[in-house]
């Protein structure tokens, strides 16, 4: 025997830890903290925080409790406390606890202050979960440089899409930069994921996760970034009474684009490192044959 066919049964494969309910964790919390980003920035001019406070820490608290129904016995999620100095997920856990606390300050009291404050707590544990992600070096698609970044500005461009459609519902509720500002975070999350993409291509993933992400590509490109940029120029440059209908259509749909983006990520393209040798060992006299990375490129 020679060559790969030594290695048969150790390429990478798809790990089976996290499933839909971890996906669901990053899906609430990015969506929840950047749409009370968002929010605040609107939070002064509306005067109506507390509704926009308990949107945003309902879908936070919703990842939270994905996570806490994945596992087998719950009650063991207190133990994510006790490793503060060698856990991203300790850190989320425990930024979540002043985000809730100032969250819900904002919406007792219906403080835009508060409100925005909760924001910058909110983009911490944001990154906690972009630090998650990253910590994971078992897994080739999550440990790349470019996944933190990526993991904050889909979440930023959620909740911007989250906040538009909201606002585009009710009259008076849209603040102008609002279209302005969900096309720029959308240029923004595109380019990232451009860029992630290319990296792991470039021999920093097994075959099969650049595979997954490659056929992912067409629908988060078209259906997450062009679709709704196009709809919201021509909601720009429209009569003002059909801008909210387009504009609803376009965050909702810049929203999805994020959500299945991050399930690609986390369910499809995670595949784990698999197994290689640098050569492969001969009996008796001879040349030792070339190694192998079974699954890779």
């Amino acid at each position: 025997m020679s060559g790969v066919t030594q290695f048969e049964g150790v390429p990478p494969w798809l790990q089976r830890n996290w499933d839909i309910r971890a996906a669901g964790n990053f899906v609430g919390g990015g969506t929840g903290t950047g749409f009370l980003l968002v929010a605040s920035l609107a939070g002064f001019k509306l005067g109506l925080v507390w509704p926009l406070a308990l949107i945003g820490l309902a879908f936070v608290g919703a990842g939270l409790l994905c996570v806490w129904l994945e596992i087998g016995r719950p009650w063991r999620a207190l133990n994510v406390f006790f490793h503060p100095q060698t856990s991203w997920m300790t850190r989320e856990a425990m930024v979540s606890m002043p985000l809730f606390a100032i969250g819900l300050a904002a919406a007792w009291f219906n403080s835009p202050s508060l409100l925005l404050a909760a924001a910058v707590v909110g983009l911490g544990f944001l990154y906690c979960q972009g630090r998650i992600l990253k910590a994971s070096r078992g897994i080739p698609a999550w440990r790349e440089e470019t996944i933190v970044p990526l993991i904050m500005a889909t979440g930023i461009a959620e909740g911007a899409g989250l906040f538009l459609a909201l606002a585009s519902l009710m009259p008076g509720a849209l603040p102008a930069w609002a279209m302005p500002l969900f096309i720029l975070v959308l240029a923004a999350r595109f380019l990232l994921w451009r860029t992630y993409v290319a990296r792991l291509a470039r021999g920093g993933a097994p075959k099969k996760a650049s595979a997954a992400l490659r056929k992912a590509h067409p629908l988060i490109f078209w259906g997450g970034h062009v679709v709704p940029t196009v709809l919201l120029a021509l909601a720009l440059a429209l009569p003002p009474a059909v801008a909210p209908g387009l504009a609803v259509v376009a965050g909702l749909m810049g929203l999805a684009g994020g959500w299945y983006m991050k399930i690609v990520i986390i369910l499809r393209a995670a595949f784990n490192q698999g197994f290689a040798v640098s050569f492969a060992p001969t009996r008796g006299a001879g040349t030792p044959a070339g190694g192998a990375a079974p699954g890779w490129d």
